[in-house]
């Protein structure tokens, strides 16, 4: 069982965080085999996410009231722009992602980017905060064609590990473009932040036989 060797291999005196990385099929250097979405880990990521959101009026209120961690707009814009970027995750509601648009070269290599295709760019902003609370992690293939996802701390039961990997195989296999042929999962491997690498048997754990 991969969690549980995973839960061994760990040694670092901090709650390590386990990661999935799955190795697909597919050419990210054609647009139409780009692979990216989202999905709620049934245990959550363990970790405490710090939730940012562009925001006025009353949509400012309402990201308040459903417990964003920083809530603002032009004044945020400046202070990113001046290099602050102490947040995990981003929200912006449609009328301000022409400002925010602009912070692409600042936010989009460290995946803070808001997107309307994970939620993230919306005027519902109460639901995408609770989202993101209840374990929501997004995705995006690599130029080597992995996807590499948190699924939760070593401190977690096998059981947990488990379920939110098979949440998160279940998403990628969805996610699988029209114009991929062949095998699209081609390997996957589960380790902690310090610790090496498990082999995992896809099928088995997405219960997707291809």
């Amino acid at each position: 069982e991969a969690s549980e060797l995973v839960k061994q291999a760990a040694y670092a005196k901090f709650n390590e965080t386990v990661e999935l990385a799955i190795r697909l099929g597919v050419d990210p250097k054609r647009a139409d085999q780009m692979v990216r979405g989202t999905t709620v880990l049934p245990h959550g990521t363990g970790k405490k996410v710090r939730i940012l959101v562009f925001a006025k009026g009353e949509k400012e209120q309402e990201a308040r009231e459903a417990g964003a961690d920083i809530v603002g707009a032009d004044d945020l814009l400046e202070k990113i722009q001046g290099g602050w970027l102490e947040f995990d995750s981003a929200i912006a509601t449609p009328d301000l992602m022409s400002s925010v648009g602009k912070l692409g070269k600042v936010l989009g290599p460290r995946g803070l980017m808001p997107n309307p295709k994970t939620g993230t760019v919306t005027f519902e902003v109460g639901k995408a905060i609770q989202e993101i609370r209840k374990g929501r992690v997004e995705y995006k293939v690599d130029k080597a064609g992995n996807v590499h996802v948190p699924i939760g701390k070593v401190s977690f039961d096998v059981s947990q590990i488990t379920e939110n990997a098979q949440a998160v195989f279940s998403s990628v296999v969805k996610a699988k473009p029209s114009s991929s042929k062949g095998r699209y999962l081609k390997g996957a491997t589960m380790s902690s932040t310090m610790g090496p690498g498990v082999p995992l048997e896809c099928t088995t754990l997405g219960r997707h036989v291809e």
